[in-house]
């Protein structure tokens, strides 16, 4: 059998990602230790692990017809993502992001996303979406990723959507139409209103129909299967830098469930890609191969 594919919609960015050994708090000037310069965002980042991972991934997505836009094509190429449908726009700069990461591993991040990009998902190749075995969406296009869910769910594809923070109403439409919907942390209590996750799990299961999980990140994820709470925590590692851990996670998890994983398996799953990428600066540079995820698993 061939392995599957998945198609990921939504956030591209070039992001400049800087160390430092404390995040600002105020105004000044901070000498970073170090510098990456790495292609990003929710979806690419999650497209880029699962090719690593050893799946079939397209990218949809929208950058500027620029030198960054360059870039950007020739590293996710690189990786073995199709890039044949991210759309470039002329006169319009390819996102792009600031991120500062601490000796914690904790980061900062400044995106800017030009509006001229606009909204559109009139130009997404359903056919594309919907002889895949998955699509995977993020929140930063809504109109895009509404239509991506849509178009899987009428062809009896996985549907899974990363609820990262954003507007609410947003979060919750896209989550009624997805299959499987993974909250952050930060994004289930803002849509939940309540203050932890174990509480806020049962009022997202209530509102959203599929499948419902949410990751907490040192605590793992949780989920409920059968009507009872579930946790599995991540495998220890030192963490260097937490950016694109949740990215990874995504893309790692609904690998998992095409490949025919449990909900537990493809959890387990995730959670060791992306305690692997935890443990190296750079972003979803430091994601995994199969091997290594396999390695860890052995090894806990």
């Amino acid at each position: 059998m061939p392995p599957p594919h998945i198609v990921f919609l939504g956030a591209a960015s070039m992001d400049m990602i800087f160390s430092v050994e404390t995040l600002p708090v105020g105004a000044g000037k901070i000498l970073p230790r170090g510098l990456v310069q790495a292609a990003h965002g929710m979806a690419t980042s999650a497209a880029a692990a699962v090719a690593r991972l050893g799946g079939r991934a397209s990218l949809i997505t929208r950058i500027g017809a620029d030198v960054m836009g360059d870039h950007f094509i020739a590293e996710i190429a690189a990786e073995g993502v199709d890039c044949r449908h991210v759309r470039r726009f002329e006169g319009v700069p390819t996102p792009l992001s600031a991120v500062i990461v601490d000796d914690a591993g904790e980061r900062l991040i400044l995106p800017y996303y030009d509006r001229a990009l606009g909204s559109d998902p009139g130009w997404i190749p359903a056919d594309v979406i919907q002889q895949a075995d998955a699509v995977q969406v993020d929140i930063r296009w809504p109109e895009g990723a509404m239509l991506a869910l849509k178009l899987a769910q009428q062809a009896g594809r996985l549907a899974v959507l990363d609820a990262d923070t954003g507007p609410t109403d947003t979060i919750v439409a896209l989550a009624e139409v997805a299959s499987h919907t993974v909250f952050s942390e930060p994004a289930a209590l803002q849509v939940s209103g309540a203050s932890a996750i174990p509480e806020a799990l049962p009022l997202l299961a209530q509102r959203v129909p599929g499948f419902v999980a949410v990751t907490g990140g040192p605590a793992g994820c949780f989920w409920i299967e059968d009507g009872t709470m579930r946790q599995a925590p991540p495998p220890p590692v030192k963490v260097v830098d937490t950016l694109a851990a949740g990215d990874v996670f995504h893309g790692a998890f609904t690998l998992a469930l095409a490949e025919g994983q449990s909900i537990r398996e493809a959890i387990v799953f995730a959670n060791a890609a992306a305690a692997i990428k935890c443990a190296s600066f750079g972003g979803r540079l430091g994601s995994p191969r199969r091997a290594e995820v396999k390695a860890l698993l052995a090894g806990t």
